[in-house]
């Protein structure tokens, strides 16, 4: 069977002051051909659906279209889990009606899918806390899936009991997801694992959180959960956080991230983005391939000294998000900065890097200099970080924020 692994669409999300909307549209819509075209069985959504917890109308509106698009109206299977972004009840809000079409929703531990079959004769067979298994038309063979949805440490201590000692959750957490395995989990179908937590191989050097990422709240405390608390039964782990494409060291089982569909930060700059085809059989260790998502505006990170190679490189990239950063002597002027702005409507950010600021190096601020006021420390924190001097506008706007504040 073909499955396709994704995950981190946060749909909703923003650049700053530009939306992504129409961007994913199009990364969507490009999802749903390759899922066509590559003739899956069964997607797997790994989570951070939504960018945030109450979704826009378009966001949601979006998410329904693509799925009932993805599902081909019922005969293909879709599980989709929550992430740290999303709100669980609002995830799981449609699946009574999304079960109907195929399209399984699982957020809380707590919940257990109904069995049953329905009209395309796509069929839940065995449930319970943190698991399902499907029956497919066209496969004599069971899917089993081990789901993990992100829960805060709260959640889990209800799920799985109170634990103390550091790294205790891992070793919950690990016997509980071998319990499943054990239980439902032989050669005789598919098994997967679908979570969105940060997994990283224990030893090695953890993958870095992406900028646009909420900090994930790491499980009773522990760093990270490790790739060898996943059962041995398990032929393929789908998992969503890590916005880059990369497998985490295992010894046997693919443990994938499969990545966001578009880079959501100018830490994901220069990053391919995919989706993940997998194929499986039971019994079998699994193959897959990431394919490369071509839709959507990619953010570069780039730096100039000069205005005509800036302008330049503006011409030659317009349909792209930009940090650029611009070495200076002093600052931008305002014809340079207008010059760049004009050249280019994806500017997110500009950035004056200054050579030599003020003759000074090192600049930085001193302990004694916390007992000065906010304004003459909002001063130096400039200075120190831009080497330059705010002007008067942004400092009358600092000043009226801080008089606010005084008046809460």
């Amino acid at each position: 069977m073909k499955i396709l692994h994704t995950a981190d669409w946060h749909l909703g999300k923003r650049l700053q002051e530009y939306s992504r909307l129409e961007e994913q549209k199009l990364v969507l819509d490009e999802i749903c051909r390759i899922a066509d075209e590559e003739n899956v069985d069964l997607i797997l959504l790994a989570g951070d659906i939504f960018d945030t917890f109450n979704p826009t109308h378009e966001a949601v509106e979006l998410l329904y279209k693509t799925l009932k698009r993805l599902s081909k109206n019922g005969t293909r299977a879709i599980v989709a889990i929550s992430g740290n972004h999303d709100s669980t009840q609002f995830v799981e809000a449609p699946d009574p009606l999304a079960r109907e079409l195929g399209i399984f929703f699982y957020g809380k531990y707590e919940n257990v899918i109904p069995v049953g079959r329905l009209d395309s004769g796509m069929e839940i067979t065995r449930s319970e806390s943190g698991f399902i298994e499907l029956k497919l038309p066209g496969h004599n063979f069971p899917i089993r899936l081990i789901l993990a949805p992100y829960a805060n440490e709260v959640s889990l201590k209800t799920y799985l009991g109170e634990g103390d000692r550091e790294g205790e959750f891992r070793t919950i957490l690990s016997s509980k997801w071998n319990q499943l395995a054990y239980k439902y989990c032989d050669q005789a179908g598919v098994n997967l694992f679908v979570g969105h937590f940060f997994f990283m191989k224990e030893g090695e050097i953890p993958e870095a959180e992406p900028e646009s990422e909420r900090p994930i709240l790491h499980v009773g405390g522990t760093q990270a959960l490790f790739t060898q608390n996943l059962p041995d039964q398990i032929q393929y782990a789908a998992l969503g956080h890590l916005h880059r494409y990369h497998a985490v060291g295992h010894d046997s089982i693919p443990v994938v991230y499969s990545s966001s569909p578009l880079a959501y930060s100018f830490s994901e700059a220069d990053q391919t983005k995919n989706v993940i085809l997998i194929e499986l059989e039971p019994g079998k260790p699994a193959t897959y391939r990431p394919i490369g998502l071509k839709q959507g505006r990619p953010l570069f990170r780039v730096k100039f000294d000069a205005l005509a190679p800036a302008l330049q490189w503006l011409e030659e990239n317009p349909y792209c998000f930009v940090e650029l950063t611009y070495e200076t002597e002093h600052s931008i002027d305002a014809a340079t900065r207008k010059s760049l702005m004009k050249a280019h409507d994806g500017i997110v950010n500009l950035i004056p890097q200054i050579k030599n600021p003020l003759g000074q190096a090192n600049y930085s601020l001193q302990v004694e200099d916390l007992g000065k006021d906010m304004t003459t420390l909002f001063t130096l924190f400039y200075h120190s970080e831009k080497g330059q001097e705010p002007h008067a506008e942004l400092l009358d706007l600092f000043k009226e924020v801080i008089s606010q504040n005084d008046q809460l």
